[in-house]
């Protein structure tokens, strides 16, 4: 792996899909944002400086919350928020739009995939980041979706992948 162009992708279940919802004080979330910080604190440690994260509500952003807060003891780690499409916020609700706010301004860089919302464009979003990434960290609970086809589209490219069940 050439270490100077690699970087770590994020893929992972939407709030709506996780068995807690919204519910971050949930042992269950609590146990899977402490291995999500593991796995990227092991990332780091292999390396890898930069981090891409599509900015969806659930998994996304506990992981861009455990980039940045590893970013504080290191400050050479890189952040990308690799966003399928302007508007990607517009429905959430006021405090899931705060956050993603936040984190979004607190990003290193701002990778827009396009303009404005089409069918596909999560998917690009997606394929983006694994095309640009060399490993991908994924929180999956064995559900179909659009992480199972992330995760299957960067098996099918070659990444190391670190895999966090969803209990």
């Amino acid at each position: 792996m050439d270490i100077k162009n690699a970087a770590c992708a994020f893929t992972g279940h939407r709030e709506e899909k996780l068995p807690w919802g919204r519910n971050e004080s949930d042992p269950r979330c609590l146990r899977l944002k402490e291995l999500i910080e593991d796995a990227v604190e092991s990332v780091y440690s292999s390396g890898i400086r930069h981090f891409i994260c599509g900015m969806a509500t659930g998994c996304d952003m506990y992981f861009c919350e455990a980039v940045m807060a590893l970013r504080e003891a290191h400050p050479d780690i890189t952040l990308e928020a690799a966003i399928p499409w302007e508007g990607q916020s517009e429905s959430w609700c006021d405090t899931l739009r705060r956050r993603y706010a936040k984190l979004v301004a607190d990003c290193d860089y701002h990778t827009l995939v396009q303009k404005s919302y089409t069918p596909d464009c999560l998917m690009r979003r997606n394929r983006y980041m694994v095309d640009n990434a060399s490993v991908l960290i994924a929180a999956y609970s064995g559900k179909p979706g659009g992480t199972m086809s992330t995760l299957l589209y960067a098996m099918r490219r070659g990444l190391e992948i670190i895999e966090l069940p969803i209990e």
